[in-house]
């Protein structure tokens, strides 16, 4: 069998993995709260997030289009530096769930892709395998950074970074702040029973923004794959239609997993929750996340949700919050791009000098 066509289908097999770990990893985003506040069972809550992550994921390609075609330059893009981002970002993924850690699917991505990219230009650059072996020095004017499309990066990915947890924060002690205002003289009972109600829908909503933007990523980098495989041919980076039912059925099937270890750190780890608390995560979470979609910046959900409940937290009692575990989040979060980048850096380097590096590299 011809190495391309063995290099695509490796590549197609391990970005269904990704969405499959994506969905299982970041399934606690979704339905956390609403079982840590009893709203749902686990079982129901579970299969409510995977029927509105599928739905979520037709709606919009803005977050494809910019992993896709908008983080490196096309010439830097092959079938092994696809290869090798996938592999770096599911390593991270499984890492980060097995510590139970609630870190960036989007960002692992991201940061695979840049690594890997990166990687590959700095060989063709020098041309010769044995530099790498004498360690020569990697200096910031290097230029196959160049490869890198840095106001795409700068706008769409590190501002969002930034700006997108703080927002999580502020919306969350804003929502919060105002339905203590409104309903602060109904009696714990019936707020509590209210807001389990409400919670079904804000849930919904919150699964629904999911699957908009995470499913995106992965149909970005397949129909990457695709065209430069020279399967797929089209010059405005048009999704095929069997590419977005694939992947929002395979974020759907991974949501149905469950990453249990992640949705205990998030539904009672940081803070115990009531309803109304799960309630304003969700809701301000869920809005923040989709505008993100509709503007294509394909941002964490995770970092999202959890500054959420972090700033719903504090606005009921800043010791409630459990901080140490805030900053385990924190950590994860200010890791995953480097780390995911040296991941897929590493997979080129051990990949480049195998029959595959024929077919893509």
């Amino acid at each position: 069998m011809n190495i391309a066509i063995i290099l695509l289908t490796l590549v197609m097999i391990v970005a269904f993995i990704f969405e499959y770990v994506n969905g299982f990893h970041d399934s606690a985003n979704a339905i956390s709260t609403v079982v840590s506040t009893k709203a749902l069972t686990p079982r129901r809550a579970i299969l409510y997030a995977a029927s509105l992550d599928f739905v979520g994921a037709f709606f919009g390609t803005h977050v494809a289009h910019t992993i896709g075609a908008g983080m490196v330059a096309p010439e830097s893009v092959t079938q092994l530096v696809i290869l090798c981002a996938l592999l770096g970002a599911v390593t991270w993924n499984l890492l980060t769930w097995y510590l139970g850690l609630p870190s960036s699917s989007s960002h692992a991505l991201i940061g695979g892709l840049l690594g890997a990219a990166v990687t590959h230009a700095y060989f063709r650059l020098d041309k010769a395998y044995e530099l790498i072996l004498r360690m020569p020095s990697f200096r910031l004017e290097h230029p196959a950074l160049d490869v890198i499309n840095g106001p795409n990066v700068m706008y769409k990915v590190i501002l969002p970074m930034i700006c997108s947890p703080i927002l999580g924060f502020v919306v969350g002690f804003l929502v919060i702040l105002v339905l203590l205002k409104i309903f602060h003289k109904m009696r714990p009972e019936l707020l509590n029973r209210l807001f389990r109600k409400l919670q079904i829908f804000s849930s919904g909503f919150l699964a629904f923004s999911h699957g908009s933007n995470d499913a995106q990523k992965t149909m970005g980098i397949i129909t990457l794959a695709l065209m430069t495989a020279g399967v797929v041919q089209n010059k405005t980076f048009e999704i095929p239609v069997w590419v977005i039912c694939a992947c929002a059925m395979t974020l759907a099937l991974g949501t149905m997993t469950g990453g249990w270890k992640i949705i205990r750190t998030m539904s009672s780890k940081v803070i115990k929750m009531k309803p109304i608390h799960g309630f304003s995560v969700e809701t301000a979470s869920a809005s923040i996340i989709l505008t993100a979609s509709h503007f294509g910046f394909p941002v964490s959900t995770t970092h999202i949700i959890s500054t959420a409940i972090v700033g719903v937290g504090s606005m009921v009692k800043v010791s409630a919050v459990k901080w140490g575990m805030v900053k385990n989040i924190v950590v994860a979060w200010v890791c995953t791009i480097p780390a995911c980048m040296a991941l897929s850096a590493g997979f080129y380097f051990l990949l480049i000098k195998t029959p595959l590096a024929n077919g893509g590299g």
